[in-house]
Formats: structure tokens, sequence, C-alpha cells
């Protein structure tokens, strides 16, 4: 059997069911992400021949697929969000990023030190690898594609998708202050002044004037009523879309600051630029398109080294964090959050569960031990997929029904109030 034909074969099959999946399990107990850890599993248990995907093996080509994915995905966040960026509106996103976050990260290196027996270094580098939620993986619940209508969104679907978009860069100070303690010892007086100026403060202002500029130049390059008579994006939108990502990206890390930061602010500054243009969903479906491509890639290495024996040497103790990590923490630090909040009961349940972790935690994980001399490198990869393919399957399983059931709730309460779903506002429930 020819090998190279194989491959194509195999690359159309997957970009088939790319296509096909998400409609297909929209509503299901199952979703795209499932499937293809599940394919991944398949491949490289049946198929001996194929290359091994050991991230520790290759880290960093570890690093930089799982970067590419991830701020391919966050313009893909950033593009799609119709409500305007303000304090009042975006304040179920305020509260998870100042609450949920830090004590996710918290109670993630608390259960690393004391259940695992993770030094300090390696316990906060767990804690910053599994406290961002995933834009890639999220899909089910998330909003779709852009829209004229400021109001269209449900919290739920809002908040998980914003929150996804800022906190994927968010953690990096955190991954920075492993890397510190990695280098400089647990003690304050050797890194906390540093850390705090150029990895908190620095950096995320770097990355967001860097994101805002380039967002900035790009929106009155091609949404301005010149850029327009010059038809300058005209069937052009593809190539807009990867400026917008490298662009912002690559300004960002040259001034040192946070790049995921950059890609997300850029995009919602592209958004902000005549909101009923129907540029905006030519621009969301190519990255889309993107995003998922790339994803298939990943998911299918994530099964893969799942089949070639990442996870071999668990234990109890492994297993109980993930347990605990997916079903207490997330879900506690996200009702938390809301305390004294005016969302609906009901979403404030969906969004404190649904914090899927992906791509973005084993992004985080890399770059750490790439970046760092820190002890038990092979226990954090398996902890950290052990959680990551847990959370794909716990909330795929889930995701579709619950959802659904969110929506339908949402469009009874709609007709009582309105006497009909279709022009109503979005109603909490």
């Amino acid at each position: 059997m020819e090998p190279t034909g194989v491959a194509y074969a195999a690359a159309g099959g997957a970009a088939l069911l790319a296509a096909l999946l998400p409609r297909l399990t929209s509503r299901a107990p199952a979703s795209m992400p499932m499937v293809f850890v599940g394919l991944g599993v398949l491949a490289f248990a049946l198929v001996p021949g194929l290359p091994s995907p050991d991230p520790l093996e290759h880290s960093t080509t570890t690093v930089h697929l799982t970067e590419l994915v991830v701020i391919v995905s966050l313009m893909g966040a950033g593009l799609a969000l119709d409500r305007p960026l303000g304090w009042r509106g975006w304040g179920s996103t305020w509260r998870l990023l100042a609450v949920t976050m830090p004590l996710t990260v918290l109670a993630a290196a608390w259960l690393g030190s004391w259940l695992l027996g993770l030094g300090a270094a390696a316990a906060l580098l767990l804690g910053a690898a599994l406290a961002p939620t995933d834009p890639v993986l999220a899909t089910e619940v998330q909003v779709g594609e852009p829209t004229d209508d400021e109001q269209s969104e449900d919290e739920a679907r809002f908040a998980l998708t914003s929150e996804a978009g800022l906190n994927d860069g968010l953690a990096f100070p955190f991954t920075y202050a492993a890397i510190a303690v990695a280098g400089a010892g647990l003690a304050p007086s050797g890194w906390l002044g540093e850390w705090l100026a150029v990895d908190v403060l620095w950096r995320l202002a770097a990355g967001i004037a860097a994101g805002a500029a380039t967002g900035w130049v790009l929106r009155r390059l091609f949404f301005s009523r010149a850029g327009e008579r010059a038809r300058l994006a005209e069937r052009a939108e593809g190539f807009v879309a990867l400026c917008a990502i490298f662009l912002a990206y690559g300004v960002a890390e040259v001034v040192e600051g946070y790049g995921f930061v950059a890609v997300f602010v850029c995009a919602l500054t592209i958004r902000a630029a005549e909101r009923t243009h129907d540029r905006h969903q030519v621009l969301h479906a190519h990255v889309e398109q993107l995003e998922r491509l790339l994803t298939v890639l990943l998911l299918l290495l994530v099964g893969g080294a799942v089949a070639r024996g990442i996870l071999d040497g668990l234990g109890w103790r492994e297993w109980v964090f993930a347990a605990v990590f997916l079903l207490v923490v997330r879900p506690l630090g996200g009702r938390l959050a809301f305390l004294g909040s005016s969302t609906g009961t009901r979403e404030r349940w969906v969004v404190s569960f649904f914090g899927v972790r992906g791509i973005g935690s084993l992004y985080y994980l890399a770059y750490g031990l790439a970046e760092a001399d820190i002890a038990g490198a092979e226990q954090l990869w398996r902890v950290t997929v052990l959680v990551v393919v847990g959370s794909v399957v716990l909330q795929g399983v889930t995701a579709g029904p619950v959802i659904h059931r969110l929506d339908r709730m949402r469009e009874r309460r709609a007709r009582d109030v309105h006497g009909s779903a279709d022009r109503a506002p979005v109603t909490p429930v």
C-alpha cells in the first residue's frame, strides 16, 4: 500500500469530517474534539509506522504548533463577538477573570503540591497551564458567527467565549512566575519585583497596545471609505485575516508583550469597525476554517500521544486530581465569581461548569518546560493530558444537550414574556 496515497486519503477524510461533524454533533452527546482524539488513538495504535507524537521528544514543535492553533482561535473568538467592549456589558467576563482564574491557579497548584508531591515551580506551572479555558475546543458552548445585532448573544455563550479569548493570554504571568521560581527559588525577594514590573505590567500593556494599534491600522486600511473605494480587501479576506493574526502577534512579541492578548484585542478592534458590515462574517469564516483544520491535526496528535503511552504510569492521585479539578475547582470558582450577579441561575451553572481545558493548557506547559529546568516533566504531561482529554470527553458528552435545553428554556421564557421568541431580546434563565 502506497503510504503517500494513504496519507492524502486520510487528510481528505479528516477535512471532510471537520466540515461535517460540528453540525452533526451540535445537539448530540458527542463533539468534534472527542471524535478526533478517538481517531488519533486508533490511528497511532493500529499503524505503528507513524512518527512519534511525544511532546517531550518534540518540545519545540509542540510549543509552536499549539501556539499557532491558539492565536488563530483567538482571532476567531474576537471576530465572533457582537457585544461591544465595556465594563457593564462584559461584567461576566471580568468576574471570571478576576475571581475564577486566580482561584483556579491557586487550587490547582495547591492540589499539585499536596496531592501529587510536585515542587513549587512545577505545581505553579501546572496551575498556570490548567487555568485558561479554551477557545479551540469549546465551540459547542461559544457564540456563532458575527451578526449585526449587538444584543444577539446569550450570557452563557458570550461569557465563555470572551473569557476564553482573554484568559488564554492572562495565564502568561502565572507561567512566568513558575519560571521565575524555578530559577530564583520560592522566596519573593528573588523574583517578585521584576515579575510585577515586567511580566505583569509591561507585557500586558504592550500586548494590549500592540493589538489595538494593529487592529486600528487594519481597520482603517480595509474598512474605511478610502479602502472600500480602492477595494483593498475584495476577494482577499483570507489574507486580511492571516495578516491580522500574524502581524498583531509578531508586533507584540517584538516589543516583548503578550502576543495572545494582542491577537484577541486586535480582533475586537477590527470587529468594532462598521459592525453591520458583512465583511466581518467573511473574515470570521476564513479564520474558523483554518482553526478547524489546525485543530484536527493537533487533536489527532493528542490521541496519538495517548495511544503511544503518554498516560502510562497514572496512579490514583492523578485520577483524583483530574476529577477534583474538573468537577469541583472550576465549577466552584465559577459560582463564586457570580455571587451578586444578575446573570440567570441556570446560565451561572452552565458558565461555571463548561470551562473546557484544551490546546492552551498544552501550550503553556510546553512553553514553561522549554524555558526553565523544572523537575517532573513526565508527570506534568501525564496530568495535563489527562485533564484535557477528560475535559474533552466530559464536556463533549454534556455540552450539546445542555446548551440545547438552555436555548429551549430561553425561547419559552421569551414567548411567555413577549409573545414571540423571534424578535424578543435574549432573556436570562
